[in-house]
């Protein structure tokens, strides 16, 4: 049975977790980052998990946001971003796929915040 299994990207745990963090954390600042298909499928859960926290506004979960992804983005979750998606529930990321990559052949996909 292959329920609650993820990718592990030929990586141990730890640095698999900073992966996924930095993505999460690239994703919300700039809005789309371009990654292979199989980092952009891993990353959508964890940014869409940040972006509810965010729309709830409350201290608990600003520090969650924190100690999950950086202090930093803490303003831009809570503010900018759960103001856009106060509306939506769930579905706050895209991800369009844009082909194989020259060089190793991995598929490409772009993940954006819709």
């Amino acid at each position: 049975m292959r329920s609650k299994s993820a990718r592990k990207f030929g990586r141990v745990r730890k640095v698999r977790r900073a992966l996924n963090r930095s993505l999460v954390l690239a994703l919300l600042e700039k809005g789309a980052i371009t990654t292979t298909l199989a980092k952009a499928k891993e990353t959508r859960p964890g940014a869409e998990k940040i972006i509810t926290l965010g729309k709830k506004g409350t201290l608990s979960s600003k520090r969650l946001i924190a100690s999950r992804i950086s202090p930093l983005i803490v303003k831009k979750v809570c503010g900018d971003i759960a103001e856009k998606y106060k509306s939506r529930n769930g579905g706050y990321s895209r991800i369009i796929k844009l082909g194989f990559r020259k060089s190793d052949g991995a598929e490409m996909a772009r993940i954006m915040l819709v």
